[in-house]
């Protein structure tokens, strides 16, 4: 069996995560995984010293990778 982010072959006896959509990751593909496959919503911001959550004014879309967001 093969990773389905990385192509890698899944060892036995190694963690794995299995997806709800049925695909196997290695745990440090799996950020990967959900990014690429699934495409979540999500709203990039901050945090201040009072735990509050501050989101910037740059909506992320699906399509856009943190790492694309970060560098405009």
């Amino acid at each position: 069996m093969n990773c389905s982010v990385c192509g890698n072959r899944i060892h036995a006896g190694r963690a794995i995560y299995k997806c709800t959509c049925g695909s196997f990751t290695h745990t440090q593909c799996w950020s990967k995984h959900l990014i690429m496959e699934h495409q979540p919503q999500y709203v990039l911001g901050t945090v201040t010293l009072d735990g509050a959550f501050v989101p910037q004014e740059i909506e992320a879309t699906p399509e856009q990778t943190p790492e694309e967001i970060e560098q405009e």
